[in-house]
């Protein structure tokens, strides 16, 4: 097996006739091969990280681990009693807020911290620059909308690119220039800038392990913190929203207006 490119997949696999076509396009677009196999993924690509095409969508497969991204399973959190005792919820709201609220996920990862924000009412524009797990992402979201529990909230949702820096950079000179945003780009100044670059941390539990230890293998860490921070503070939303471990360093070394915190994580807000 060749070196898998710098996306760190390997191949996409497609199960079935009917996954053939799409699983060409996304190989293509990854810059992968592409294997067709009736059952599931072939001996030859068992220990491989690959991207599996089937009759359910997308998934992310390394031996017997896989990962698809689903939002049905995080029905009970956007209930509205457990929806306001979210953290990000609680650190993303904008007092006496007038008309639509609009947010942007700079790093939306797999998209559940997005849907947290869609469905407290923003619409969201998320960025992934990973390039699989953005086609995870926009499969879930297309999923999601045929969900009638989820359409709403997933409408809210918009996969917008994979630059957030150089978005963000664009929506500041804009600003600056005192033009208004394109409308066929559908991007406005943002309320509230959510950025959340840390990695999941590597612990012993099988299902945590489960989940992160394949995004792992595609994952690299942010280059340049400061970058990240500084082109969403450009920006001037209302709110920039960072999420952090709960004892680690302020991004970048910018202490926070302040920080709500929980167990595991907590939530630096720079307001102005």
């Amino acid at each position: 097996m060749t070196a898998a490119p710098a996306t760190g997949l390997a191949a996409v696999v497609a199960v079935g006739e009917a996954a053939r076509e799409r699983a060409a396009r996304l190989a293509a677009q990854l810059g992968v091969p592409c294997a067709v196999s009736a059952t599931g993924v072939p001996d030859a690509l068992a220990r491989e990280l690959v991207l599996v095409v089937d009759a359910s969508g997308l998934s992310l497969a390394r031996g017997k681990m896989t990962l698809r991204a689903d939002f049905s399973s995080e029905f009970k959190r956007l209930r509205p009693g457990a929806l306001g005792r979210e953290l990000l919820v609680r650190a993303a709201r904008i007092k006496q807020a007038a008309g639509p609220l609009h947010a942007v996920d700079a790093t939306a990862g797999l998209g559940a911290d997005a849907l947290l924000l869609a469905a407290a009412g923003f619409t969201v524009d998320l960025y992934e620059r990973n390039p699989v797990i953005a086609a995870l992402l926009e499969d879930a979201l297309h999923r999601a909308r045929e969900v009638p529990e989820l359409a709403e909230v997933a409408g809210r949702m918009r996969l917008a690119g994979s630059d957030s820096i150089g978005a963000l950079q664009g929506m500041a000179a804009r600003e600056r220039d005192g033009e208004e945003a394109r409308p066929a780009s559908r991007i406005t100044r943002p309320d509230v800038v959510y950025l959340d670059p840390m990695f999941p941390e590597r612990r012993k539990s099988a299902a945590v392990k489960k989940k992160f230890q394949l995004l792992h293998g595609l994952e690299v860490p942010c280059e340049d913190e400061g970058a990240l921070l500084g082109a969403a503070r450009m920006v001037r939303p209302r709110k920039v929203v960072v999420k952090r471990p709960v004892k680690g360093p302020y991004l970048a070394g910018a202490r926070p207006s302040y920080s709500i915190s929980g167990k595991a994580v907590r939530y630096d807000c720079y307001v102005g």
